[in-house]
């Protein structure tokens, strides 16, 4: 089979089955979702509980998940990025069945969550002076998904030539 991608109609609903290696990537970023999932419910159940976090591979953890910068109007930023997280996971899931609005919607929430990520990052590094490993593994899993993002659009626009 060629690169083409074939449509395949489900009801009232027109699907395009997408290339292999792009269902692939979509599947490859649904499971790096699901790990940001799983990072962020841990993170935002330990703050609801009030638990405080050490680190075993960076020393500030404590310094980060206690900042003011944690929360946002009282909700724990944890708790936006496991939504962030879901929402990815399932535009991703979608996308990988061949609904090509998904795949731009993914497209445009983990822009939004790079240009987060580097935020929080710049506020490690420089505000707070102190990296927690549990939110470097949050920028770790974004900054692959942006990855994963880009490198199917590039592909997307290299079968279309």
């Amino acid at each position: 089979m060629s690169g083409a991608a074939e449509r395949v109609t489900t009801g009232s609903a027109t699907a395009e089955r997408p290339p292999l290696r792009s269902t692939l990537l979509d599947a490859a970023a649904a499971l790096l979702a699901l790990v940001g999932v799983a990072d962020s419910v841990y993170l935002t159940v330990q703050h609801l509980l009030g638990n405080t976090l050490r680190c075993t591979l960076t020393s500030g953890c404590s310094e980060v998940l206690g900042s003011p910068y944690a929360s946002i109007w009282g909700v724990p930023l944890a708790a936006v990025g496991a939504v962030a997280y879901f929402t990815a996971f399932s535009l991703a899931t979608l996308s990988a069945f061949g609904y090509l609005k998904a795949r731009t919607l993914l497209a445009v929430l983990v822009a939004a969550m790079f240009v987060v990520t580097l935020w929080l990052l710049y506020l490690q590094a420089f505000v707070l002076q102190a990296f927690c490993q549990y939110c470097l593994l949050s920028a770790a899993v974004t900054t692959l998904l942006a990855i994963i993002v880009i490198t199917q659009r590039l592909t997307r626009s290299k079968l279309s030539v």
